[in-house]
């Protein structure tokens, strides 16, 4: 995980969450993120990123429920 990507999850405190989500979403994030051409590009990506795991019920912009379906 890149540094800068580590240090915006420990200061939004949402590192804990960040972890608890699946590991293929944990991957695509990093890799949605790395593959910004532009610095201002992967500045929004991450901030989407801190965004919907604060919200917890967003992935990728995508409804998310951590709740398992019947």
């Amino acid at each position: 995980m890149p540094d800068d990507v580590a240090e915006a999850l420990r200061e939004s405190s949402v590192c804990e969450r960040y972890h608890a989500r699946p590991a293929y979403q944990q991957n695509d994030y990093l890799r949605w993120i790395g593959q910004a051409k532009r610095e201002a590009t992967r500045d929004k990506r991450l901030h989407q990123m801190i965004r919907e795991l604060e919200s917890g019920d967003v992935y990728m912009g995508m409804p998310y429920s951590t709740k398992k379906q019947p």
